[in-house]
């Protein structure tokens, strides 16, 4: 396994709290366990596409054209690898790292463009060289939890670049702010979506992207025949749905007020990276790699910062749960930092 390889999964084992992986805890809902059983009773005949296609476009005003369904979002960027050849991609980190690794494994070039922590790892778009023509970033940001500004964003559109936005996370945000999803107007753009994080199905693997027709057309020429299965079809249709977006704000403003709790519960001397918008907060205290193996022996899993780059050891990434969780977290790694007492 490379560096760029790693994930929060990697992290796991028996018997450890799970704070690494960003999915939100508790889920599938029941409904949604319900309709992916039922999903099983039609899964003798072929996938059918269509009305799963037709939903996600309504979800976000767009024409089913636009609609790349994948296999998980994942795979919306081992698509662009091999469907794309690039002059100069270059990647906004630290941010998450499957773009690059599929950009690498089809022996693509890749430059990276470093936010910086004294900037609260903000994206400036005039630092975008001019003539890069596809650009990678996620928004809100994995690890950082930095959501940038659409404006922002959306000025690194232009002809003759594919702008790639990774939005797998955007459903954490109240109001979905800073989406460009439903942006037709942009040119390249193309935004990868996820039902991973808030629904719960990271092993179902279903996600998807938007854009232009075009380039949807030439990203699905790559894909095997049937690629998503008959129950993720089903999952697309139920998630988007008026009702079940309706829940998923809600999760997303209850997720704002345990992500406070988690921040006021963490002791002196750790210190939050950014403005954190998303379902998880990036972490940077000194020795970090120690202190990790140390909360690993009081049963929790955390992330591992380093494999990302731009950061360093002495960062960690902690997943938001609800706030007993967070406050038993905090108290263990208070007790962790401790000084030794004197003898």
């Amino acid at each position: 396994m490379t560096e760029l390889d790693h994930h929060g999964d990697a992290e796991l084992a028996p018997g450890l709290t799970d704070l690494a992986v960003n999915v939100r805890a508790g889920t599938p809902p029941p409904w949604l366990r319900r309709v992916l059983h039922e999903a099983l009773d039609d899964s003798a005949g072929y996938p059918d596409p269509r009305a799963a296609r037709a939903a996600v476009a309504a979800a976000h005003g767009r024409d089913p054209a636009d609609v790349l369904l994948t296999a998980g979002a994942a795979e919306a960027f081992t698509l662009l690898a091999r469907a794309l050849s690039p002059r100069r991609a270059v990647l906004v980190h630290p941010s998450f790292t499957e773009p690059e690794a599929a950009l690498r494994a089809a022996g693509h070039p890749v430059s990276h463009l470093l936010l910086r922590p004294e900037d609260g790892y903000r994206l400036d778009p005039h630092a975008v060289p001019d003539d890069a023509d596809l650009v990678v970033l996620g928004n809100p940001t994995n690890p950082t939890s930095v959501l940038h500004p659409a404006p922002a964003v959306a000025a690194l559109a232009r002809p003759g670049r594919v702008l790639v936005v990774d939005e797998a996370f955007a459903d954490t945000v109240p109001g979905e702010r800073e989406s460009l999803a439903g942006r037709t107007d942009l040119p390249g753009l193309l935004v990868v979506r996820s039902l991973t994080k808030t629904w719960g199905l990271a092993g179902l693997r279903v996600g998807y992207a938007l854009g232009p027709a075009p380039l949807v057309a030439a990203l699905a020429a790559h894909q095997p025949r049937w690629p998503v299965s008959t129950p993720a079809l089903a999952a697309l249709r139920a998630c988007t749905t008026p009702a079940a977006r309706v829940e998923a704000a809600a999760a997303a403003v209850e997720l704002a007020w345990n992500r406070a709790a988690l921040i006021s519960a963490l002791p002196p001397g750790v210190a939050v990276v950014g403005e954190p918008r998303s379902s998880f907060v990036l972490l940077h205290l000194d020795g970090a790699l120690r202190v990790r193996q140390a909360l690993r022996d009081r049963g929790w899993a955390v992330r591992r910062g380093d494999t990302f780059p731009g950061l360093s050891p002495d960062h960690l990434r902690v997943a938001v749960r609800d706030p007993r969780t967070s406050r038993a977290f905090a108290a263990d790694l208070a007790a962790i930092l401790a000084p030794a007492p004197v003898s």
